[in-house]
């Protein structure tokens, strides 16, 4: 049943200037927000309304409030632009199988895509960022963050802003995946392999290289993040 439209509140408006400018690179990570004060004043609005806005940006994980410290932006502008993106595609319920199955069909490409775009800068990025996960591997360090900034600086070497946006919101969702068995001995030397592969490909501007080592390497993690699915390929097979 349809009901009356209710009047946009002055704090959604807080909201939506707030998340533009962080959208935009005007406020970056790690910048604090005026005071509460300061916010009422600029904005014209009482301090409660500013209270409520602040709680929507924290809500949205865009802001932090740190007790005593001020609010600060803990969002990027990347990240502040994928979660709308991520929300409209993806749920919660989906089946983080699936979700996979679609960096499977997506990421190969990039793969090749990057070798073929690749700058000298771009590639000794990737190498110190594999560099970076082989040295926390070897002192049982969480790589996970090194495994992420690998995939993101090949979505970004595609030249292609949607398909960056879109894999960001698909690593987003299969964050969820993560569980104390996710990060295994095994898990961190496949993809450090895995890394290894693609980056030797990428420094020979081999594509098809690229693509193929890509393929291998996210098979392989699937195989050990979903070992059910695993073991029904293998009856499959037999």
């Amino acid at each position: 049943m349809l009901k009356a439209v209710i009047k946009k509140r002055a704090y959604e408006d807080i909201v939506r200037q707030i998340r533009c400018l962080v959208e935009k690179g005007k406020l970056k990570r790690d910048d604090q927000l005026p005071s509460e004060r300061e916010l009422s004043e600029t904005f014209k609005v009482s301090r409660a309304t500013v209270r409520e806005a602040v709680i929507a940006l924290e809500a949205m994980m865009l802001v932090e409030r740190r007790q005593g410290n001020g609010t600060y932006v803990v969002a990027s502008s990347e990240e502040a632009l994928v979660q709308p993106l991520a929300a409209a595609l993806f749920h919660e319920k989906d089946d983080l199988i699936d979700i996979f199955y679609v960096r499977k069909v997506l990421e190969p490409g990039m793969a090749q895509q990057a070798a073929e775009n690749a700058t000298s800068g771009e590639i000794a990025e990737l190498e110190e960022i594999v560099k970076d996960q082989g040295e926390a591997v070897i002192h049982g360090r969480d790589p996970f963050q090194n495994d992420t900034h690998f995939h993101h600086l090949l979505a970004r070497m595609c030249r292609n802003r949607v398909l960056e946006r879109l894999f960001l919101a698909l690593v987003d969702l299969l964050h969820q995946s993560r569980g104390k068995n996710v990060q295994s001995e095994e898990r961190m030397a496949k993809s450090l392999e895995g890394h290894r592969d693609v980056l030797e490909a990428i420094r020979q501007r081999d594509g098809v290289a690229a693509r193929r080592a890509m393929r291998r390497h996210l098979e392989e993690v699937e195989s050990i993040l979903f070992p059910k699915k695993r073991k029904e390929v293998a009856g499959k097979k037999s």
